[in-house]
């Protein structure tokens, strides 16, 4: 009678196999999220890494010099030449914070898991580490004065415009840094996206995604910022040797622990880190709808 039963699960009356018998199984492979597009460190006018910063204390300065605060004058013959001297204009604080995140696991799932779950976790960790330093961009570039409002879709002249903000303070517009959104509207527009205006393909191979008014295109992420919705249409025209700093105290730290009464293993995962806005009229932003 058992076996009858049995034999019924796994047949049933249209002698197709039934499922009670059937083992499920889990493929041996986790698939790795996609990564995000994140700012590279070269378009910051500073980048100071833990091994720079380390004798500097909690917080730091950074002096600019004041725009045309040495003159040159006439001088007549045999008169005292005049002197000037540099001026100093508004000091960037530097003070970075810290971030992390705590990874613990219990020994039993360590050991019934067909996957490496701790190495994952820190794997993971990492990654959203190296997002946050693209979201703090982002957040501070948009607190620039300078600001062009677009339509639905961003055009040549929104960037032309942009690019005069930081012109007619004697800055170089040297990229324009675009969300997923205006980099459709971007794909949309010929003089983008023909060939003696798009780049060279080695430029599309190592991230960037084109040039146009000789200024390279570089996409962030819309994951990788404070609001997804608002920030991906967006896009930022910036004089890389001018507009921000990107300052670490530490770097991304991991600490391995243990917890012996929770039968458990864990890290910590921790980084110090500030971006501050250098000059603001080196950066503007964009807006579309």
């Amino acid at each position: 009678m058992a076996f009858n039963r049995i034999q019924e699960y796994i047949t049933r009356d249209t002698g197709v196999a039934g499922t009670l018998l059937i083992p499920k199984l889990i493929m041996p492979v986790l698939i790795d999220e996609v990564d995000k597009h994140l700012l590279p460190k070269e378009l910051a006018a500073i980048y100071q890494t833990p091994a720079q910063t380390a004798t500097l204390g909690a917080s730091w300065s950074i002096d600019l010099i004041k725009a045309d605060s040495m003159n040159v004058r006439l001088v007549g013959e045999g008169a005292e030449i005049p002197m000037d001297a540099l001026e100093y204009d508004t000091t960037v604080t530097i003070e970075p914070v810290k971030y992390g995140v705590a990874v613990r696991i219990t020994r039993e799932m360590m050991e019934d898991s067909q996957f490496d779950l701790f190495s994952r976790h820190l794997k993971y960790a990492g990654k959203r580490m190296a997002e946050k330093e693209t979201e703090l961009i982002i957040a501070e570039l948009h607190s620039t004065t300078n600001a062009v409002t677009g339509g639905a879709a961003i055009t040549i002249a929104n960037i032309a415009e942009a690019m005069n903000y930081l012109e007619r303070y004697d800055y170089t517009p040297t990229d324009v840094l675009v969300g997923d959104e205006v980099l459709q509207d971007l794909r949309n527009i010929d003089t983008f996206v023909e060939a003696d205006k798009a780049g060279n393909t080695d430029m599309l191979k190592s991230g960037f995604l084109g040039t146009i008014f000789g200024m390279n295109v570089v996409r962030f992420s819309r994951n990788a910022t404070p609001t997804p919705t608002t920030y991906c249409k967006y896009a930022y025209v910036i004089d890389r040797s001018n507009s921000y700093v990107v300052s670490y105290k530490r770097d991304i730290t991991v600490e391995n622990f243990d917890l012996p009464t929770f039968d458990m293993q864990g890290a910590a995962i921790t980084m110090r880190l500030d971006v501050e806005s250098l000059r603001d009229y080196a950066t503007c932003e964009i807006t579309t709808s």
